[in-house]
């Protein structure tokens, strides 16, 4: 029986430089002696310690499964002493995502977002680890759809035969804790109908349909509804295999060249579009932003990580870059107008609540000519103009 190998990334918002801005040499080097000590005591193959804008990004390797307590506990103690540097340094909000003290077994709940798949190694064995700033995991869904599910994208899903019976996308109702599982093309319309509510509903993983074997995974972290108030952007973290059986890299980098809007960017309450940059620029400045990812490329060989490779720092995405920035220049100009500024059903966690409830004494009943019904968007049916 082939030996299984996990790749883990765990990421976490641990304290960054001039604001939200990237994150300290020193906190990424204070990990990698965490991890370089795991790597020496066996309890995981090999590693990569990076970032992405303000997040400290763990990439792993290792085969002891998801979810693993040795792998978690290893990647807890990194954010921990990374924190330690973070406020040695006076870095701005530090542990800002490690949202309880003690260490439970498993780092899911706790504040850090993870995204973990369990494979047996193909001869050559490609991946793309993507990491966004400034940003939720539904920021994920439109390019997930494109390359499993669109030909226009993905020219595989026609021409290739190991592609061409589709993938399986299980989507994840992230305010109920419900997943449902669809497949493509057969119900492209019903996975559509979900995953353009991006804020609520988040695809978690892809597989392929004859075999059932992972193609990727999501991290689903939504920190706001863990902790129960605003506490930062989830900036989510996905890994994509590809090639022989899986989208090719160009098709999983393809959907990035349209820099589609996604929630996030300053305070974490704006639309902004999601600029595919090279690691070197993921760093975020104008407006905490706009929201950013990297995809760096990894083999994986024997459970050890070869590269990366920084795909995104490539002139051909330029012009992107460039639409990006027009795309924020008009948003900016609605300063705290929706669409700029998300919509109330996800600014519940800002002030918005207390500036309501300051003001309800002062409403008054207005005549308006008729009684509105407002009913809850699941309660609504039927055909309408």
């Amino acid at each position: 029986m082939s030996v299984k190998t996990t790749i883990s990334v765990i990421k976490a918002d641990i304290g960054s430089l001039a604001g939200h801005h990237r994150v300290h040499p020193d906190t990424i080097l204070a990990a990698s002696r965490v991890l370089a000590e795991a790597k020496r005591n066996g309890i995981i193959k090999s590693f990569y310690v990076t970032n992405a804008g303000d997040d400290l990004q763990l990439i792993m390797t290792h085969h002891r499964g998801v979810d693993n307590q040795e792998v978690h506990s290893v990647a807890w103690n990194a954010f921990k002493e990374a924190t330690k540097v973070a406020k040695e340094l006076g870095l701005y909000a530090a542990g800002q995502d490690l949202l309880s003290d003690a260490f439970s077994g498993n780092v899911r709940g706790m504040g850090p977002g993870v995204a973990e798949m369990e494979i047996v190694e193909r001869p050559s064995e490609p991946i793309v680890i993507f990491m966004a700033d400034k940003t939720e995991p539904g920021a994920f869904n439109l390019p997930l759809f494109r390359i499993f599910a669109d030909p226009f994208n993905t020219a595989g899903l026609v021409i290739d035969p190991r592609l061409h019976n589709g993938f399986t996308f299980e989507v994840l109702d992230v305010y109920e804790g419900r997943a449902v599982e669809l497949n493509a093309p057969d119900e492209m319309y019903d996975i559509l109908a979900l995953i353009g509510t991006p804020g609520r509903y988040v695809i978690r993983r892809v597989y392929r349909r004859p075999d059932r074997e992972i193609g990727a995974v999501v991290s689903i972290e939504r920190l706001s509804l863990i902790a129960g108030r605003y506490v930062g952007k989830d900036d989510p973290v996905m890994i994509v295999r590809a090639q022989s059986g899986f989208p090719a890299v160009g098709e999983v980098l393809e959907p990035f060249s349209f820099p589609h809007l996604v929630a996030g960017w300053m305070r974490g309450s704006h639309h902004g579009p999601l600029m595919p940059v090279g690691l070197r620029d993921s760093k975020v400045s104008r407006f905490d932003g706009p929201p950013r990812v990297v995809a760096l490329g990894f083999q994986v060989k024997n459970g050890e990580l070869i590269g990366p490779a920084d795909l995104f720092d490539d002139p051909a995405f330029d012009e992107s870059r460039r639409v990006a920035q027009q795309i924020a220049d008009y948003l900016r100009r609605h300063g705290p107008f929706m669409p700029h500024r998300l919509g109330p059903e996800e600014m519940e966690y800002t002030t918005l609540p207390e500036v309501m409830k300051k003001l309800s004494s002062r409403f008054v009943q207005a005549e308006m000519g008729y009684k509105p019904v407002v009913k809850r968007s699941e309660e609504l049916s039927g055909e309408h103009d």
